[in-house]
């Protein structure tokens, strides 16, 4: 998945970026307060993805 569309999914979800840090980007749930860090790559591993949406506490991505 594409890592602009991925953030784009997390927003609807109050999932905002919180700051960059050296290798990563750090994404907070505005709701919860979990944050979680997100790789800088263009495309993102669709298990990665996933796996991220449930650090967050939100629901999974669907194909």
């Amino acid at each position: 998945m594409k890592r602009r569309a991925f953030l784009k999914y997390l927003n609807t979800f109050d999932c905002v970026l919180h700051h960059e840090g050296t290798n990563h980007s750090i994404v907070i749930n505005s709701k919860s307060g979990v944050k979680t860090t997100l790789p800088r790559h263009t495309d993102i591993d669709e298990d990665l993805c996933r796996d991220i949406c449930k650090q967050l506490g939100i629901p999974k991505i669907r194909k």
